[in-house]
């Protein structure tokens, strides 16, 4: 039998060999990535991504390895490489050469990532925060103390502060493109409309993702038309070269969805959470006795605890059609309730059918 510590640096050469593999393939998808770009090519490709995926598993089973781990390495691989060409298309295909960007808020988690993204892009970012430190952007404790010769300004505030500071601007009559990044878009809508009506150039977006995010494939920005001008395409312009999916909708229908995408899904998940906080007896053990239905909705709770609970109470407490959302999750609630502790077991069955028809609707 081969020495434990043999065999442990034969293990070690192995890794640093995959390592230098991985940089190898890093190195080919920026080639890659270079030659979509020249060509005019996007950077996903979904059936190139299959064929890796379906090659590295026929390689699984002739090997007799786990194919769900290699699959999981494999899919791994592929969102750094896009992570990669996305960063370098974005870079290079900038909109902003020249042109000045003010990212109020750029303090905050969301105005930083738009300050990063700005300048990435080529923009001369500036901060307007009066909790801003010292970075590569000029700052400013307020956007007043700014002169008004931005191209673009970013509105990455609170709702609550975005309100007032969409107010001044109003006031002031600030020129170049203003959009806001605001999760709620009724208590803004009037001064938005107010801003057109003035000649203002305006749009507003909502990113759909966490300031954690650093590739956007799979996420989506959402697009409100305000000043009926050039100014949301313009600020569209600034994803494009992104893998994001970019949707347009009406600024009157945005708050509707929302409060079933974002309202609904939080309070399920701030409900879960705190069921299990206030539970008694061996709560703590319950990870390790969980079925994949459960650590799947504790993965998700705890990512919606993690975030920041005054911007969730804004998603919830401003948005207008938030009280009907919680309604009907109560009536759902009672009508299961009902149903088990009156042994109504078709009543259940049938509530189970109704929500199973909206994924077969779905599809």
């Amino acid at each position: 039998m081969k020495d434990l510590e043999k065999l442990r640096s034969q293990l070690s050469e192995v890794d640093l060999k995959i390592i230098d593999l991985i940089h190898q393939r890093q190195v080919l998808a920026e080639e890659i990535g270079a030659y979509k770009r020249e060509k005019g090519q996007p950077t996903r490709d979904y059936i190139r991504e299959k064929q890796v995926i379906d090659l590295a598993q026929s390689r699984a089973s002739s090997l007799d390895l786990d194919k769900e781990m290699v699959v999981d390495l494999m899919q791994l691989l592929i969102k750094s490489s896009l992570k990669t060409q996305e960063f370098a298309r974005v870079k290079e295909e900038g909109q902003g050469s020249g042109k000045k960007a003010l990212v109020i808020g750029g303090a905050g988690r969301m105005g930083g990532w738009f300050a990063e993204f700005l300048m990435l892009q080529g923009y001369s970012v500036d901060i307007a925060d009066p909790n801003a430190t010292d970075s590569l952007s000029k700052h400013f404790l307020s956007w007043e103390d700014t002169e008004d010769d931005y191209t673009i300004s970013v509105v990455a505030a609170p709702l609550r502060q975005s309100i007032e500071i969409l107010q001044g601007m109003l006031r002031s009559n600030r020129q170049g493109i203003i959009f806001d990044i605001a999760s709620i878009k009724s208590p803004i809508q009037n001064i938005l409309k107010d801003m057109v009506d003035q000649g203002m150039r305006v749009t507003s977006i909502h990113p759909m993702f966490g300031p954690d995010s650093n590739l956007l494939t799979g996420k989506q920005i959402i697009f409100m038309d305000i000043d009926q001008h050039d100014s949301q395409q313009t600020v569209k312009k600034l994803f494009e070269s992104t893998t994001a999916q970019l949707i347009e909708m009406s600024i009157e229908n945005h708050d509707y969805a929302i409060s079933y995408v974002l309202g609904l899904s939080h309070m399920v998940n701030i409900a879960f959470a705190k069921v299990l906080a206030s539970s008694e007896g061996e709560r703590e053990s319950l990870p390790e006795l969980s079925s994949t239905t459960f650590k799947d909705q504790l993965n998700v709770a705890k990512r919606v605890t993690d975030e920041n609970p005054h911007l969730y109470y804004e998603i919830q407490h401003l948005n207008e059609h938030s009280l009907k959302t919680i309604q009907e999750l109560n009536t759902a609630i009672s009508d299961i309730t009902e149903a088990i502790t009156q042994g109504h077991e078709e009543d259940f069955v049938a509530m189970m059918e109704k929500g199973q028809s909206y994924f077969v609707k779905g599809k």
